[in-house]
């Protein structure tokens, strides 16, 4: 029987130790379809390396190595590693498919985009070696299809007690600096509704309660979404997701999501400048709306999560500044935060490099934690010390206690506060040794 090796790598430290984790809380979809998609008579094992450890002597006969974020570099050194001990080697992922021509050095074939329309034809390909460099075939139109991922294949591995499960790929939206765009350029794809039913019917089978929906922005089709919580409702799950900010307005929605069992939503807010969000090709979000949208989808009983950059077109130190006060205003309980950085692929990196303006060439060394162009209200360095100092102040003890415990949700849902309590506590630790924290 031939043998498959899937990989999703862990990232550096900044001393070059790859990151470790007892528990992996965030489990990743793309390994687990892609086992599903492997023909009966391969056998296929696969790899979370932030909880189990490489296999670097394994008798595997093909290698498929995930790239994700600035776990490229990892994702790199893994590919190099397996075929200097003569392994033939795929990579896959945002990273890869975005920067197709260096991920091309690395590897023996490419795949690049979503990989379910050439996955069975690539391994047909290998088996009969005629391999080809690059395998590419976009989804067409507004729907796709996938078999149930195999779960199965995660039993004895540490995880957290959630799933994933996906309905849409890509967003309506097209922000400069974001790897989704790239791909999708615009676009969302939805899941037939029984195929989501099954996946979410399997996860409850194995004995999990709550599901991550792994979609880029839910609240891309309105109506697919209600249709999406109907369904939902009926299968008595909790469940988390992450979308656009402007779903706070939509009061009707926002009762069904809560009925639902929806608990938390994470937001990409970027910025409170209202001019670096329209640079960033993100001007429906209106930075003077959002203490409103938070409040309200508080209100309605679902938690919110953040995510942001600092470093756009109308940052000055001043408003990096009083980003604290924001997130502490609105007492954000898990707040992350990276400098906007222009990666390679990204009309971002475009505009950047045009202008002149990148003081830092090696695009493997790009991570978010520091700056690598100019930008336009302050020095690269400053904007880097500028960030930092953003972390260390919204993580102090008085801080986390300010967001996760004095609030009215403790009485409500302590469990939830004080867990996000622990996440903090960690993700202190992290930031002092000057690791951003990331999602596992």
């Amino acid at each position: 029987m031939k043998k498959l090796l899937l990989i999703q790598p862990s990232p550096y430290e900044k001393d070059g130790k790859v990151i470790k984790k007892k528990k992996l809380y965030f489990t990743g979809l793309a390994l687990p379809l892609l086992a599903a998609l492997t023909p009966d008579d391969w056998e296929t094992e696969l790899i979370y390396e932030v909880i189990e450890d490489v296999p670097f002597d394994t008798d595997a006969d093909l290698i498929g190595v995930s790239t994700m974020g600035h776990g490229v570099i990892r994702s790199i050194d893994i590919a190099k590693e397996y075929r200097r001990r003569g392994k033939t080697v795929i990579l896959g992922g945002y990273m890869a498919s975005i920067m197709p021509e260096e991920a091309v050095k690395y590897c023996d074939s490419l795949i690049i985009g979503d990989a379910e329309l050439v996955w069975q034809q690539m391994l047909s390909d290998f088996e009969n070696g005629n391999l080809k460099k690059t395998y590419e075939k976009p989804l067409e139109g507004n729907w796709y299809s996938t078999p149930s991922p195999r779960f199965d294949l995660l039993e004895g591995k540490n995880l957290g007690d959630f799933l994933p499960v996906q309905a849409g790929r890509g967003c309506p939206n097209s922000c400069s600096f974001c790897s989704v765009s790239c791909l999708y350029r615009g676009r969302y794809v939805k899941r037939p509704l029984p195929e989501v039913i099954r996946d979410i019917e399997q996860i409850k089978s194995l004995g999990y309660k709550k599901i991550l929906l792994l979609d880029d922005n839910i609240f891309s089709d309105r109506k697919y979404l209600d249709s999406l919580l109907d369904t939902l409702i009926k299968l008595d799950i909790s469940w988390m997701s992450q979308c656009e900010i402007t779903i706070g307005k939509d009061d009707e929605l926002l009762e069904k999501l809560q009925k639902s069992g929806c608990t938390t939503l994470s937001f990409g807010l970027e910025s409170i400048s209202r001019e670096s969000l329209i640079s960033m090709d993100k001007g429906w979000a209106v930075p003077a709306e959002y203490d409103f949208l938070i409040q309200n989808i508080r209100n309605h009983g679902i938690d919110v999560s953040t995510e942001m950059v600092v470093g756009g077109e109308g940052d000055t130190l001043e408003s990096i500044r009083m980003t604290k006060d924001f997130i502490e205003r609105n007492k954000i309980s898990v707040p992350r935060f990276y400098i906007l950085t222009p990666f390679p692929g990204t009309r971002f990196f475009d505009q950047i490099k045009e202008e002149g303006r990148l003081v830092n060439n090696d695009i493997y060394s790009y991570d978010g934690t520091s700056a690598v162009y100019r930008p336009k209200n302050m020095t690269p360095d400053e904007l880097t010390q500028a960030y930092w100092e953003l972390y260390s102040e919204l993580f102090t003890i008085k801080s986390i206690i300010k967001r996760n415990i004095f609030r009215k949700e403790m009485l409500s849902t302590p469990a939830r506060c004080i867990f996000n309590m622990g996440v903090n506590l960690y993700y202190r630790d992290q930031i002092k040794r000057r690791i951003t924290p990331n999602i596992f």
